[in-house]
């Protein structure tokens, strides 16, 4: 059986995206972990999460709805990133990996809104 969000590829892959996200998260400093460690969790979070409970609409509006603000959720992880980045605790490559993989999870998430509208 199972539900339907855990057969979809780009749920999986943002579940991998988030555990990715938390353990960058989980590395700054002290004095950085309420500030930005646990706005990076939420919203890493919020890009399985939403995509698990826009499968489970019944409107293929509200589904599209529901991935588009996962969508947002990701861009939101990027500027997270850029900002790690500036403050020296984020590297060049560890950006370019997740940078990568949050275009190419944004790119799934648009086609999939779009297909269901």
């Amino acid at each position: 059986m199972g539900f339907k969000f855990e057969k979809l590829d780009v749920w999986k892959r943002s579940i991998d995206f988030a555990d990715e996200l938390f353990q960058v998260a989980d590395a700054l400093p002290q004095k950085y972990q309420f500030s930005l460690g646990e706005q990076l969790r939420r919203v890493a979070l919020s890009v399985p999460t939403n995509i698990a409970e826009g499968s489970g609409r019944d409107s293929e509006k509200s589904q599209a709805y529901f991935y588009r603000v996962a969508k947002g959720s990701i861009y939101e992880t990027v500027s997270l990133m850029v900002m790690m980045g500036k403050r020296g605790m984020l590297s060049r490559e560890a950006y370019k990996v997740h940078y990568k993989e949050a275009n190419e999870i944004a790119a799934i998430l648009t086609a999939l809104a779009n297909r269901v509208r």
